[in-house]
């Protein structure tokens, strides 16, 4: 009977052993699950905090592009604000109101000006030559062969304003340029075609008898100014009446040529930073009016393609 009682005590021990190893085995696999499940969260949460983050980021992005490309847009907007929603000839007329009345300068002061507007951004010591693209000192000012001077890109010819005031030292068409190819371009119109220029060395220009083609580099720059003539000068307050036709050998009339190339000229060659600056510096310091053509490309269509 001692033996029995025994057995059935190591028995009861074993079946009690086995038992707790067993609910201890069940709460580590809990544990352990429960544990997976939370970092498997937690990887998550961090993923979607990430993701937030991220897209935080791109919105951040998206939100400041949006706020340069508005500032931007309407950086001049109060100047052009009777502009806005025209086109055609009511376009033309309300950009002549804006840019009208303009601070007029001598044709000395004119001189020293293009110091400024066309100075090399890389030498300040020198200016750089409309149609050569050269540059030269600033001091060089002159008529010999190899000096600068003051080209009237819409030349004083055409109208026959000379130096005088207003169209003949408005900064918006003068630039500095060799004497010499300044003496060739003479008061021919704008086309294609012709010989290349020996002293057009970095930009290529060509001439023939009756018209002037410059670099591609600075065809806009060329339509853009003639735009601009074409409408700061309406024939009103005494002044002269500038239009564009699609001729050329226009001599003394008050007209410039060819209205067909000079819209794709704006076309090839966009506005420029050094144009952009030229814009700014000849508003702030000088003029006090703007090329409306440089700030508002679109502008040429809405009138001359309208």
């Amino acid at each position: 009977m001692k033996r029995i009682r025994i057995l059935a005590f190591l028995l009861s021990f074993m079946i009690l052993v086995s038992c707790t190893l067993i609910n201890r085995s069940t709460t580590t696999e809990d544990l352990t699950s429960t544990m997976t499940t939370e970092q498997t969260t937690t990887t998550e949460t961090s993923t979607m905090t990430t993701t937030e983050q991220t897209a935080t980021t791109e919105t951040s992005t998206t939100t400041t592009e949006e706020q340069n490309t508005t500032t931007t847009e309407d950086e001049w907007s109060d100047y052009y604000a009777d502009a806005y929603g025209k086109t055609g000839d009511a376009l033309k007329s309300a950009l002549h109101n804006i840019i009208d009345d303009h601070t007029e300068l001598t044709y000395d002061e004119v001189k020293y000006a293009l110091r400024d507007t066309d100075e090399d951004p890389v030498n300040p010591n020198n200016v750089i030559l409309f149609y050569t693209g050269r540059t030269q000192s600033k001091n060089e000012f002159g008529g010999d062969v190899d000096d600068w001077n003051r080209e009237h890109v819409w030349a004083k010819s055409h109208g026959d304003f000379g130096k005088t005031m207003g169209a003949g030292t408005d900064l918006h068409h003068i630039k500095p340029t060799d004497a010499s190819v300044n003496n060739s371009r003479g008061n021919k119109d704008f086309d294609y075609g012709g010989s290349l220029h020996n002293e057009c060395i970095i930009l290529k220009c060509k001439t023939d008898s009756d018209s002037w083609e410059p670099d591609d580099e600075v065809k806009g720059d060329v339509a853009r100014m003639m735009f601009y003539m074409a409408v700061r000068y309406e024939g009103d307050s005494g002044e002269v009446d500038l239009e564009l036709n699609d001729s050329v050998n226009n001599n003394s009339a008050p007209y410039i040529g060819r209205i067909s190339v000079l819209l794709e000229w704006h076309q090839l060659d966009p506005v420029s930073d050094f144009e952009m600056n030229r814009n700014n510096i000849i508003y702030e310091d000088y003029q006090h009016n703007r090329n409306p053509f440089i700030d508002h490309p679109e502008w040429v269509n809405l009138i001359w393609n309208n």
